[in-house]
């Protein structure tokens, strides 16, 4: 329908979205098999895929009439994106667990970006979660595979 649209295209991540009964998790991994070959993502393409897949997502769902179309998986895109910039790929599965837990679950923030107009309210979610799904690998690389474990253990007087 609205596929051979720039929009419909970037909207459905090359028709993804339409492919399964579970498009945001299809989505997902079509991102992971994209990321991995490239060891990450350089900021320039994020901002990339954040602006096009926003403008995208808001020009398919305003033709459809859909506040947030199943089949727009570009916002899942670019929240696994989101996930894994400044990682290694090593992080990769468990960034594609936590974000899928984080999309489906929409913890605070992320219920509310998602009630923002138009394509940023269909976009902000989902980066959202990804900001958060970073942070968590984050500090649990920091406290299990660096050394904060240590400095907690420092702060509280624990000999580590």
């Amino acid at each position: 329908m609205f596929e051979t649209t720039w929009y419909g295209l970037t909207a459905t991540f090359f028709g993804v979205g339409r492919v399964s009964r579970i498009p945001g998790t299809l989505g997902t991994a079509a991102a992971v098999l994209i990321l991995l070959p490239f060891g990450g993502i350089n900021i320039l393409a994020l901002g990339a895929v954040i602006l096009l897949g926003t403008a995208a997502s808001d020009m398919y769902a305003k033709k459809k009439g859909v506040n947030d179309p199943q089949e727009v998986v570009i916002d899942e895109v670019a929240g696994y994106f989101v996930s894994m910039y400044g990682l290694g790929v090593s992080s990769a599965p468990a960034a594609f667990f936590l974000f899928r837990v984080i999309d489906i679950v929409k913890p605070f923030p992320v219920d509310s970006a998602e009630k923002l107009p138009g394509g940023v309210g269909i976009m902000a979610d989902d980066i959202c979660g990804g900001l958060i799904v970073n942070a968590i690998l984050r500090v649990v690389s920091w406290l299990f595979f660096e050394d904060g474990a240590a400095v907690i253990g420092g702060y509280l007087g624990v000999a580590g």
